[in-house]
């Protein structure tokens, strides 16, 4: 348990100060639309996490450069992640025709992405601060107990999926 507390801690420097949902908070549960291989997608996040934990990640806007980007990293480490034992589940505002298409060509059928509701974005303070009405880019790890055990805000997308995996490997320690 002290090494599984030791190597959260490491993962969890990058923090940001003004997160909601802080490392140890309860996950606010998300029910949504999504698609994956471009079939939609009843998202309901209590029973994926039954699974195992999950990365949710909050994407800005869908072909966007930085989100295409970060949505093809994601496609790429998704063995390393599920070999750890962790889905990855991307979200945005986009509209679930936009996703569709998303998750064929950028997520490259690998992972499901989501419509973020409003409520959604204010629960887990994701809201552009330029465009309100569009996410921020912020990646969360949760636990199978539906625990945020790292977060990760930064609008570079560069770095979200290295520090997602090392969190979720982690936790299996």
């Amino acid at each position: 348990m002290r090494r599984l507390l030791l190597g959260l801690a490491a993962v969890t420097i990058a923090v940001p100060a003004h997160a909601a949902l802080p490392v140890g908070a309860k996950a606010p549960n998300v029910v949504t639309t999504g698609a994956i291989a471009g079939k939609p997608f009843k998202l309901n996040l209590a029973q994926q996490l039954r699974k195992g934990p999950v990365v949710l990640y909050f994407f800005p806007k869908a072909f966007t450069e930085g989100c295409t980007l970060e949505a093809r990293a994601f496609s790429e480490a998704m063995p390393e992640f599920k070999k750890a034992g962790a889905q990855v589940i991307g979200m945005s505002a986009d509209d679930l025709q936009t996703l569709q298409r998303f998750s064929v060509e950028e997520c490259r059928n690998a992972f499901p992405v989501a419509t973020a509701p409003a409520a959604t974005i204010k629960a887990y303070d994701v809201a552009l601060k330029k465009k309100p009405e569009l996410t921020d880019r912020t990646s969360y790890v949760i636990d199978r107990r539906g625990r945020i055990v790292f977060v990760h805000s930064d609008m570079s997308w560069s770095e979200h999926v290295q520090k997602t995996l090392a969190a979720v490997k982690a936790l299996r320690k």
